[in-house]
């Protein structure tokens, strides 16, 4: 019922995180060059990942938040000084307190 050849190849493929040799298999469309093995022993075609949601500071809990940057804004502000805008909208606060 599909035409033929103008789909893309859709298959099991092994993914694997180099940084710490986490591995998932599913499906996708991905090109690949290399095959690789699973612990159990299957071979599929294999893509290499720099990072996964197994290493990604997000999802593992390690990501520093800006509210622990532990005043790095007021150390840039105080190095170079703050905007021009930043000034004006100080200033209007100011004279709205007086």
């Amino acid at each position: 019922m599909a035409k033929e050849g103008i789909h893309p190849n859709y298959r099991d493929v092994l993914f694997v995180d180099m940084s710490n040799n986490f591995e998932f298999v599913t499906r996708s469309c991905v090109n690949t060059k290399e095959m690789g093995k699973t612990k159990d022993g299957k071979e599929y075609p294999l893509f290499k990942l720099d990072t996964s949601s197994e290493s990604h500071p997000f999802y593992t809990g390690t990501q520093k938040s800006v509210n622990d940057m532990g005043g790095r804004v007021d150390k840039f502000f105080k190095k170079f000084g703050k905007p021009a805008a930043a000034k004006a909208d100080e200033a209007k606060t100011e004279e709205a307190k007086a």
